[in-house]
């Protein structure tokens, strides 16, 4: 399946931090429209299955972005549409307009907010909830033990929650994400991925990797089974300290 987004553009291509971009939010209608079709060129593709509104553009009524993605259905050129970074709200607002088929958020042992209201409302009404950064943006696997190690030009250098004094207290969680995977024999990945798929079926976690093992790794993590009492365990970690951005 191929799934893509619009809703977002570059104010500087090459402005940020190691050359990412500066982005900001664009959902005016023409915006989109002319965002499908590039990337359907990009893609060498005539439809994608899934096609979702990265970020919602306060200045931009979400009715009007959403009924100009509404038209790239109609037109077959996205199957389904979906949400990204959203309140219960904001989706109700949209399936007004057009079905909202999942809503990407970030979700993981790290960030659970959206288990407050978003997750039960997906639950509710059938839509498949993708959270991304499934693994903390890496710090659920143990890999960092201060600020220090990060590459230089590493984003997460720009994150409170991987400042030192933070980064420090942030250590329970995944020492705790560890000792279960150990019990299991897994990786602390699998066990913080299957966490997640213990959330619901309509829980497709989306972990980003840039090796074939940790795609296996990852991909193998759908096998893991987690007792109530592993379960239990790993809901009882601490909140991290310090905000997402």
């Amino acid at each position: 399946m191929i799934a893509t987004k619009a809703g977002l553009e570059a104010v500087e291509p090459t402005g940020g931090p190691g050359g990412s971009p500066l982005v900001r939010p664009n959902g005016r209608p023409e915006h989109v429209r002319a965002a499908i079709d590039a990337s359907l060129r990009r893609l060498g593709t005539d439809q994608v299955e899934l096609w979702q509104l990265h970020r919602v553009d306060p200045e931009v009524p979400l009715e009007e972005t959403w009924g100009a993605m509404a038209e790239a259905v109609t037109a077959g050129k996205a199957r389904h549409l979906g949400l990204s970074e959203v309140g219960v709200d904001q989706i109700r607002r949209a399936q007004a307009i057009h079905p909202v088929t999942t809503v990407q958020s970030e979700f993981s042992l790290w960030t659970r907010d959206v288990r407050a209201e978003v997750l039960p409302y997906c639950q509710e009404h059938g839509i498949g909830l993708l959270p991304y950064s499934p693994l903390g943006r890496g710090f659920l696997l143990g890999r960092f033990g201060s600020f220090d190690e990060l590459p230089e030009h590493d984003q997460r250098r720009r994150l409170p929650r991987f400042q030192q004094d933070n980064l420090r207290a942030n250590l329970r969680i995944a020492a705790g994400v560890r000792a279960v995977a150990d019990r299991l024999g897994a990786t602390p990945a699998q066990a913080a991925l299957a966490w997640l798929h213990a959330q619901g079926p309509y829980v497709v976690p989306i972990p980003g990797t840039k090796t074939p093992k940790y795609l296996a790794d990852n991909v193998s993590s759908a096998e893991v089974r987690l007792s109530a009492a592993d379960l239990a365990e790993l809901d009882g970690l601490p909140a991290p300290v310090g905000a997402r951005y």
